[in-house]
């Protein structure tokens, strides 16, 4: 099994991770209903329509 030649620093280690850091996701106005959502993924309007790249994919039913 391997084994590291000398230890590494807590300060050493820190720094190399500091570019795994979580970035903010990239966010998309929709054109058609102008709901700010994620990319690729389903988003919903306030009538409760389910959306995707402008495009309804499923309806709510009408309660009446």
């Amino acid at each position: 099994m391997a084994h590291p030649k000398s230890r590494i620093s807590k300060q050493r280690r820190n720094k190399r991770r500091t570019h795994h850091a979580a970035e903010m996701p990239q966010l998309a106005t929709c054109k058609s209903t102008g709901e700010v959502h994620m990319y690729h993924r389903t988003y919903q309007d306030t009538d409760g329509n389910t959306f995707y790249r402008g495009k309804m994919l499923i309806k709510t039913a009408d309660e009446a």
